[in-house]
């Protein structure tokens, strides 16, 4: 196995209000050229969890319990300096929200690149720019644009930016978190192209996060349902998505359309997600449950195995096999 995070908590602390259970107690694998689609409403902790991955937390995150397994090496005990220059970039990297706010506007596209090659390998500037343009290159972009400034690109090719950093160091497992955000239906479909292109090319292992079940669903292996900072359900991406037995993840699969079955009203989750300042007593989900019970009040649910590779976070499962989400 190539990643294994194992009861991963991860935490904001705010002055004087307490902390905020962003990651909480989180467990999933990834094996080599693997997808895995982490899918759940904003607030989630999503994103929290990536940049857990990654060690870029703000000054009031905290890991405050959990391993995070590559190679079977836990990297959360690994000296800070000597992750940022074995693993970060190099072995895991990220592509961020929002490609706009993450290039430097008043920088060349490709200055900005070569200087992530040049900050983890001993090459010159001259070797740096090569790389850039084969880069560039590799994710439909003419090389010549190196020269370029964000302001210059569209969304979709400074999103093709966004990636080419991205595996500027040959990377092992890219994180996408979500990598068609703001961007229209046709250049959407046109970048999660380009990323299973490349996966396959690179033998990439990928973590894509969005909140968009369908769409993750035509990409992945398997299926992580994120919600309250918790991971409520996981497994091989067709079992959850036949055959869900969370109420949540019944719930966001009832909300999307599909043109392969009969036509019906699309149902939505009621209410919203916790405040994770103080997450509701037993299930984090009861709030907005059709299906709780007494228990779901008391009673927070294990991460219990039902098959070899299908996980879930519920007391009532197996009572709800097979039922909707009403």
């Amino acid at each position: 196995m190539l990643l294994q995070v194992e009861g991963l908590k991860m935490y904001y602390e705010i002055l004087g209000k307490g902390l905020v259970h962003a990651v909480d107690d989180v467990f999933f694998s990834l094996d080599k050229g693997e997808t895995l689609g982490v899918v759940g409403e904003s607030g989630c902790g999503k994103s929290s969890l990536a940049i857990s991955i990654l060690r870029l937390l703000p000054i009031n995150g905290k890991i405050l319990g959990g391993r995070i397994l590559l190679d079977g090496v836990d990297i959360l005990n690994m000296d800070l300096e000597k992750f940022r220059k074995e693993i970060r970039w190099k072995r895991i990297s990220i592509v961020f929200q929002g490609a706009m706010n993450a290039l430097n506007p008043v920088l060349r596209v490709g200055d900005q690149i070569a200087e992530a090659i040049m900050l983890h390998s001993d090459v010159s500037k001259k070797e740096a720019m090569k790389r850039v343009i084969s880069l560039l290159e590799m994710v439909g972009i003419d090389g010549s644009r190196a020269k370029g400034y964000p302001f210059e690109f569209s969304g979709g090719m400074r999103q093709r930016v966004m990636i080419a950093m991205a595996l500027a160091l040959n990377p092992e497992i890219l994180i996408a978190d979500e990598p068609t955000t703001a961007l229209d239906v046709i250049v959407q479909a046109q970048i999660l192209k380009l990323i299973k292109n490349i996966q396959r090319r690179l033998e990439l292992s990928v973590i894509l996060i969005s909140h968009d079940i369908s769409m993750v669903s035509e990409l992945s292996d398997k299926l992580a349902i994120m919600y309250a900072g918790q991971i409520v359900e996981l497994g091989d991406m067709v079992d959850v998505y036949l055959n869900p037995l969370h109420p949540y993840t019944k719930a966001l699969l009832s909300s999307v359309p599909s043109i392969k079955m009969k036509r019906r009203l699309l149902k939505s989750i009621p209410g919203a997600p916790p405040n994770l300042l103080q997450p509701p007593k037993g299930c984090r989900f009861h709030p907005r449950c059709p299906f709780k019970a007494d228990i779901c009040e008391e009673e927070e649910p294990e991460f219990v195995s039902v098959s070899k590779d299908h996980f879930v976070r519920c007391h009532r499962f197996e009572e709800l096999r097979g039922v909707e989400f009403k």
